[in-house]
């Protein structure tokens, strides 16, 4: 089958996707974006986390057919022009990345966060970050990060 949707701001075409493929097989290997990764392709630990028509799923878990004609935001498509998104920076700033796994899935689950509440408490950043996993760290260089983004996009809004 022929899968047609906007990934990151522009229309693609994915052709010859059987119907089991996942939307995290599709982004990677047929779309050439890698930045989503395939850990645990249960849903479990959250490193393919992307936008689909503005909602974070894990991409591992969403039929590539059921991405026929939406959007799709990865964490690529969070940067722009002008580098990278306030989010992405405060990771590298903070030391959130560690062997970068997890990275792509938290920095998607953190702007989202941040979309919804531009001054998270802890305990609000630890909820909406329980779904994702990360081997590397204790946590706390990423509410670090967290907080930096926050201390920054507030005032993108």
């Amino acid at each position: 089958m022929r899968v047609r949707c906007t990934v990151n701001g522009e229309p693609r075409v994915a052709d010859d996707v059987w119907a089991g493929e996942s939307l995290l097989y599709v982004l990677r290997e047929r779309l050439g974006l890698p930045g989503s990764k395939n850990a645990c392709e249960q849903g479990e630990c959250g490193s393919c986390t992307v936008y689909l028509d503005g909602v974070p799923v894990c991409a591992c878990l969403v039929a590539a057919g059921q991405a026929e004609g939406r959007t799709v935001v990865t964490v690529e498509g969070l940067a722009d022009d002008d580098g990278l998104h306030p989010v992405q920076q405060a990771f590298v700033e903070a030391g959130a990345v560690q062997c970068g796994f997890c990275t792509p899935g938290l920095v998607v689950a953190v702007h989202d966060l941040l979309q919804r509440d531009a001054d998270p408490s802890d305990a609000d950043v630890r909820e909406a970050l329980s779904g994702n996993l990360c081997r590397c760290t204790g946590y706390e260089k990423i509410l670090d990060a967290v907080r930096l983004a926050a201390s920054r996009t507030g005032s993108e809004r």
